[in-house]
């Protein structure tokens, strides 16, 4: 049963990690009919995590990494400067995780904030998609390190559950004036080393000492949630080149009713 559990869990980070709908608000809600006891179940949240980043590494891989061989110097340097302005949006992070993470985590992770912030940050997406505007920056290049900054500051807000790390950056992104696919691209390069960042301190706060069928049921989400998030990244790429975000805006508001009529009708 407890492979199964690891099985769902994965397919749910999987899925919702990199879509602006929230996987903390999903593994949340997930949660209350699978679950793990914890600490285990802390460290198993870490390690889908972490199995979703690396699908990030692998389907970016050419974009996001200066050393391949076969990268001319213009384009090398194009990366360098990626990475120089991902790191500067993933200050915010750092500060106010360290002095407010533990505070938010104690007062807020519960469904009725995922709820609440599912309905909201739906509402928000909706309405800048029908805002009509045109891109003051398409790519990395033209994004400044001030830009970068304030994305960062965005992305902060995911740590109220239900927010979604993803759609508060691309929100933020967009509203500072970035296309739509390029503000999708940051927001995955941006959760490479937010993420790993998380799952290290997590990794290192908790500790790794789990029996030889705890190591089994680990593997088993984190190879789950790194398949299942690499196909879900190509689709979703495909599916903005064409589309907008509203119908994810539309999830969010019907599933955020959805867990309020659970919560408080259905009893």
């Amino acid at each position: 049963m407890e492979f199964l559990y690891a099985i769902i869990l994965g397919i749910v980070e999987g899925i919702t990690e990199f879509l602006p709908i929230s996987s903390t608000g999903h593994l949340i809600i997930v949660g209350e009919f699978f679950s793990f006891s914890e600490p285990f179940g802390n460290t198993f949240d870490i390690v889908i995590q972490f199995g979703a980043i690396l699908s990030v590494v692998l389907y970016f891989y050419d974009r996001i990494n200066p050393l391949v061989s076969s990268q001319q110097k213009e384009k090398k340097n194009e990366i360098y400067n990626l990475w120089r302005k991902t790191l500067v949006a993933l200050i915010p992070a750092i500060i106010i995780g360290a002095t407010l993470g533990s505070k938010i985590q104690a007062l807020l992770f519960n469904p009725t904030t995922v709820a609440i912030m599912l309905f909201v940050g739906g509402i928000i997406l909706i309405i800048i998609e029908k805002k009509i505007r045109k891109p003051k920056f398409e790519n990395v290049v033209q994004l400044s390190y001030l830009n970068a900054f304030f994305i960062g500051l965005f992305q902060s807000l995911a740590m109220v559950p239900g927010t979604s790390r993803s759609a508060a950056t691309i929100i933020g992104a967009m509203l500072l004036g970035s296309s739509r696919t390029l503000a999708a691209e940051f927001s995955f390069y941006l959760a490479v080393p937010t993420m790993f960042a998380a799952s290290a301190y997590s990794i290192y706060k908790h500790g790794l000492n789990f029996t030889s069928s705890e190591i089994l049921i680990l593997a088993t989400g984190f190879i789950t949630s790194f398949v299942v998030a690499y196909f879900v990244i190509k689709a979703f790429m495909k599916f903005i080149s064409t589309h907008n975000f509203i119908p994810f805006g539309y999830y969010r508001i019907i599933l955020g009713i959805l867990i309020f009529v659970l919560l408080y009708l259905v009893k």
